[in-house]
């Protein structure tokens, strides 16, 4: 049974979760190339962060953060491989999708790396679509950015 939880930003859960995504995007990447968060941040406290679990087992975790007025960015979206290809991942997106559209939201973007191929897949499976490079990651040679328009009758 999956359970999606939102989390504020000091959740331990969360911290672990992430400590493991950053894990695998320095196996992957250099580290002028991954973008982290700061949790300890004040502005931490305006993103909403989510956890996914099984049972009581945290597995995955994601959040949004506002980029505009009628757009946020989905960051720190993780499954740890042990729990992939249960459907974890895509119900954490429609959870955050759907706060998202909560908090007047009419588009998600979001930047992935061009070495995470699984990523890229799946958000093209859950209807996102490749736009120019934004915000930070324009001067990144490895970012590919994603877009999706939210619908609004959900």
């Amino acid at each position: 049974m999956i359970r999606i939880e939102q989390v504020p930003p000091t959740d331990l859960h969360l911290r672990t979760l992430i400590q493991a995504l950053d894990k695998d995007l320095q196996q992957r990447y250099d580290e002028e190339n991954i973008y982290t968060i700061d949790l300890d941040h004040p502005d931490a406290f305006h993103t909403t962060f989510m956890v996914a679990y099984i049972d009581d087992t945290p597995v995955g975790c994601g959040a949004i953060r506002p980029l505009d007025t009628d757009s946020v960015e989905l960051k720190r979206f993780f499954v740890d491989s042990t729990y992939r290809r249960q459907g974890i991942a895509g119900n954490m997106l429609q959870a955050l999708e759907q706060k998202a559209i909560e908090q007047g939201g009419h588009f998600v973007r979001l930047e992935t790396g061009a070495e995470q191929f699984e990523a890229t897949a799946f958000y093209e499976r859950n209807g996102y679509y490749r736009i120019p490079v934004f915000a930070d990651y324009e001067d990144d040679g490895i970012s590919l950015c994603y877009e999706k328009k939210l619908d609004l009758d959900k």
